[in-house]
């Protein structure tokens, strides 16, 4: 596949995960959010409260607020992140307003969770589209930009707060905190769905045993291990530390192997949220 064809299939595909994740980003509130006057935060949060307040289309008042915003970042963040965002907060304003979804459930508590899961699954592949749907995001970036000790997650997170705060003045309590749950669900939802959700493991081992190691799980458990050169904080010296990424299931395996040749080595086990290369998934599955 030659670099024209490579980069249009790769712009194609951006701009599906664009329009899918606006999709469903944008049936979260008719199905769930806007009947049950549960305000997430960002730009589309403020514009509920002004729904509640005065009847307004959240959609259209979503995307009026956020145009002077993208304004403002389009040199900080590129044209094509621009466009490409652009793009996706006119579908996604647009279609809060025009699908014809009639609500699935007057349950609060129910309409927090699915709505900020469907939510998070919309906004997930918008952001794995190269894309964003709040002129906020690109404010935070120029704010650091600006005042380095104020990272892009802490604007957000405050911006976020202030939105919530602003429905519990507006709308009553009890749906700022349903807002809080659905703030919260739909981020853990957007990272599963950007970062993956493996039951992938890196494991990291230091021990004076570590050629025993490595030899015995790339012969036992047919796993790649790599070697890196690492110092002793305290002693200064030389200690390489294996580093290996297996599967759930090989946990144990790894612990005996470690186990058998060094009961006091170090071992360190992490979540791996995606795992690409041989062995694993291909950068062409993406």
């Amino acid at each position: 596949m030659n670099t024209h064809t490579l980069f249009r299939s790769e712009r194609i595909l951006s701009y599906a995960q664009i329009t899918l994740g606006s999709l469903l980003g944008a049936a979260a509130y008719p199905l769930f959010l806007s009947p049950n006057n549960i305000a997430p935060g960002g730009i589309t949060g403020v514009a509920m409260i002004i729904n509640y307040l005065f009847g307004l289309p959240i959609g259209a008042v979503s995307f009026a607020l956020n145009v002077p915003l993208f304004i403002l970042g389009f040199r900080a963040m590129g044209r094509i992140f621009v466009l490409r965002s652009l793009i996706a907060t006119f579908l996604f304003s647009a279609l809060i307003d025009i699908l014809p979804l009639q609500p699935m459930t007057t349950d609060p508590l129910l309409a927090t969770l699915f709505g900020g899961v469907l939510l998070g699954i919309g906004l997930g592949f918008i952001l794995r589209g190269g894309a964003t749907t709040g002129g906020t995001d690109m404010i935070a970036k120029m704010v650091h930009h600006r005042f380095q000790f104020i990272s892009t997650g802490t604007f957000l997170f405050f911006f976020d707060f202030l939105v919530i705060c602003a429905a519990g003045i507006f709308i009553g309590t009890t749906a700022a905190l349903y807002a809080l749950i659905n703030v919260y669900v739909s981020a853990r939802v957007i990272d599963v769905v950007t970062l993956g959700f493996s039951g992938n493991k890196t494991c990291l081992i230091i021990s004076p045993r570590w050629v025993q190691i490595k030899n015995r799980v790339l012969k036992e458990m047919d796993r790649g291990v790599t070697v890196l050169r690492s110092e002793g904080g305290y002693t200064g010296e030389e200690r390489p530390t294996l580093m290996c990424v297996i599967g759930r299931s090989e946990i144990m395996a790894m612990k005996r192997i470690v186990r058998e040749e060094d009961e006091n080595a170090f071992l360190i086990i992490m979540d791996a949220h995606e795992t690409i290369g041989d062995g694993f998934s291909g950068l062409n599955d993406e």
